[in-house]
């Protein structure tokens, strides 16, 4: 008889349950377990998450809308465990995807198998303000990507991110903290990486990828870690602003996106290049206002792939410009406004493909912060001499 691999999940998460002797059940929104070893040598908070998504779309035709398509989906349904082993200096986490969306991308790189593990990361501060961390986790790119999709100001990312993310990898990030005063932090952090994204078993196909990434908060840490979520949740009773921005080297690079995107293959295997990208980010909350602003650079030494003869394999690094503008109010009764704008521009000599625009307003609800919130948006999809469109999402996304 063959098992369903969510199925192992949850038995495991109630078997934990079952064995240990000090386990309490947490308050909404703050984990399924809260579990703690019997000589307080490790702990685990095991938690699950989903949102359902409803999406609709139009084509914009002379003031007109046509074709319309409709989806309804699980976009994500996830389990997540995270705690220290042996001392608090050591601690990880683990975060598996069951919907359709989070596993799909099995190939031959990921040996034909569904990706479900999207982290599986220990971190070790072993010494002072330094933490190395050391597995399969985000890397440190735009802040819009290191934003928990459960914890977006609206249904979901932009344009730019889709476009320009660096998102997950395995290897090594070392991550250190200073401050300048008693308010100014700096946080540096340096990953070196496969380079391939996430899942990949066949090994390191190109070179290795390094990212760089310089934080500065001049008025200090935003409340409940605000500068990586979306919406003022905590309305800040003081101006908070972060800065930040990430260099991203991508040496040999074998995908069209960095790390991500589609290989790019030859007659005589992969065709490798040096991609770079820049990320350039900031946050700002204050009473209930949030803005967040993002720019990303992407170039490549050869952008377009060829074949061994010069001809052309139809791959090409995404290689271009892109930059999105999001703000929001949150008013006292928990309902929030926003409103975005983001602009791709790739290079129009290498990738056939026009600047866009996409105009966004959103709705949301919250009724236990991010841990249980209903969101709504409409976005306007401009392209230059090229087809428009409209979108409407609404959203219902539960954390345990």
């Amino acid at each position: 008889m063959k098992i369903s691999f969510p199925l192992v999940c949850l038995f495991l998460i109630f078997s934990f349950g079952a064995l240990s002797q000090e386990t309490n059940a947490p308050s909404f929104g703050k984990g399924l377990l809260n579990l703690v070893g019997k000589d307080s040598s490790w702990t685990m908070k095991v938690g699950a998450r989903m949102q359902i998504l409803a999406t609709s779309n139009w084509d914009a035709i002379d003031g007109s809308l046509t074709n319309p398509e409709q989806n309804f989906l699980v976009r994500r349904a996830r389990l997540k465990f995270d705690g220290f082993a042996y001392s608090p200096k050591l601690i990880y986490k683990i975060e598996l995807g069951l919907s359709n969306r989070d596993i799909s991308g099995a190939s031959e790189f990921t040996s034909n198998a569904p990706r479900y593990i999207l982290d599986a990361v220990v971190k070790w501060n072993f010494y002072q303000n330094f933490v190395l961390w050391f597995g399969q986790t985000k890397l440190p790119g735009n802040i819009e990507r290191v934003i928990s999709s459960g914890n977006l100001m609206q249904v979901d990312r932009s344009l730019l991110n889709s476009t320009f993310t660096i998102d997950r990898d395995m290897g090594f990030q070392l991550r250190h903290h200073i401050y300048l005063s008693d308010k100014f932090l700096v946080r540096e952090i340096f990953a070196l990486s496969q380079g391939e994204g996430r899942n990949i078993t066949t090994g390191n196909l190109g070179g290795h990828q390094y990212t760089t990434r310089l934080e500065l908060l001049p008025f200090g840490k935003f409340l409940s870690k605000g500068e990586y979520k979306g919406s003022d949740q905590k309305r800040e009773q003081t101006p908070k602003l972060m800065i930040a921005a990430t260099f991203d080297s991508n040496q040999n690079a074998v995908k069209t996106r960095s790390n991500q995107g589609s290989y790019m293959v030859t007659d005589t295997g992969f065709f490798e290049t040096d991609i770079n990208t820049l990320f350039i980010d900031t946050l700002f909350k204050y009473k209930g206002f949030s803005f967040m602003g993002e720019y990303a650079h992407r170039t490549a030494n050869n952008a377009i792939a060829i074949n061994s003869d010069g001809s052309l394999t139809g791959d090409e690094v995404q290689v271009g410009d892109g930059i999105n503008l999001q703000t929001g109010y949150l008013f006292k009764n928990n309902w929030e406004v926003s409103g975005r704008f983001t602009n791709i521009k790739l290079d129009q000599e290498i990738i056939s493909r026009n600047p866009q625009s996409q105009y966004t307003m959103g709705l949301s609800k919250y009724i236990v912060g991010h841990k249980l919130k209903v969101q709504t948006d409409l976005s306007y999809l401009s392209e230059d001499a090229g087809l428009d469109g409209l979108m409407y999402r609404l959203q219902v996304d539960i954390h345990f």
